[in-house]
């Protein structure tokens, strides 16, 4: 079990090729969904973060309850944030926060057309840097909708706020069925985002519920080529707590590089979320990422 650590430093992690294009390598001995984390070598590069976010659920609500058993045993499977934090209330500025390293000023729940944002993201970084992302997002009626319907919430859907990115919105921001498609061909791309619909993802159904969406979905992940070569992070988190519980909510760290058992103490948010992204696919620390504390254990 590695002890709590605080954390690294951004030049301890390796950085990415593009992992629209990368090329086959060999597996990592032993790594499946049923063992994702088994504490293998650091890889050369990093080739694919994708990000899973679900809402609304302070920890006490997720490890440990009978209502998250998969989440539970996948926490310690690999390894948990124990002090990880969203940044306000309510929803959408979290989101705009772990994408821009900024709320921007938005406090509320608005649509695009309400907050249209020209600053820099993530998302424009990444196509800056010549490497593809995208955003799976499951009920989303077109490619990049930019107001809510049915179990599609648009403010879960960062990437449609930015202006600077709306050409590349129109193609990569996607339905949540393009993820399965990507993955069969290996052209997962060096960033993901996965959304679940209002459901799935605890807002409006059950605990419960999404510990079974994601019981159902991350098993392909986690089987991938892009996981089992050992160049995939997959960092799943919830936007908000319940405004009762100082807003910490879980962070589990998924990569067969993570020994089973990990437990981080070092207190992070979804400023330490961006930060560790950016430096793990060589990209500039945007706003307040410049600041934030690095998730441990991905640099070596």
């Amino acid at each position: 079990m590695r002890p709590s650590a605080a954390g690294t430093a951004g030049s301890s992690i390796a950085t990415a090729a593009d992992g629209s294009t990368s090329a086959p390598s060999p597996s990592v001995s032993g790594v499946s969904s049923t063992r994702p984390c088994v504490g293998a070598a650091q890889p050369a590069t990093w080739e694919h973060v994708i990000w899973i976010w679900f809402e609304n659920k302070p920890s006490t609500s997720i490890i440990g309850s009978p209502d998250a058993s998969y989440i539970t045993t996948l926490a310690a499977s690999c390894a948990l944030a124990m002090d990880y934090h969203g940044i306000t209330h309510p929803s959408l500025p979290n989101y705009l926060a772990a994408t821009s390293g900024s709320t921007n000023g938005v406090a509320d729940d608005g649509d695009p057309a309400v907050h249209p944002l020209s600053g820099p993201s993530l998302f424009g970084q990444l196509t800056a840097a010549g490497k593809q992302w995208r955003s799976y997002q499951e009920g989303m009626p077109a490619p990049c909708a930019p107001s809510s319907s049915g179990s599609y919430a648009v403010r879960h859907n960062p990437a449609a706020y930015y202006t600077a990115v709306r050409a590349d919105c129109a193609r990569w921001d996607v339905g949540l069925g393009q993820l399965s498609t990507d993955l069969a061909a290996d052209r997962l791309p060096a960033f993901s985002l996965v959304t679940p619909d209002l459901c799935h993802d605890m807002h409006d159904c059950s605990v419960s519920t999404g510990d079974t969406w994601l019981r159902e979905h991350l098993p392909a992940v986690l089987n991938s080529s892009a996981y089992t070569r050992g160049t995939t992070v997959v960092l799943i988190t919830w936007d908000e707590d319940d405004t009762a519980h100082d807003n910490r909510v879980p962070l589990l760290v998924v990569a067969p590089t993570v020994p089973a058992q990990t437990r981080i103490g070092t207190r992070l948010d979804h400023y330490s979320l961006l930060r560790t992204t950016e430096l793990l696919l060589g990209l500039p620390l945007l706003g307040s990422a410049a600041q934030a504390t690095t998730i441990p254990g991905l640099g070596g």
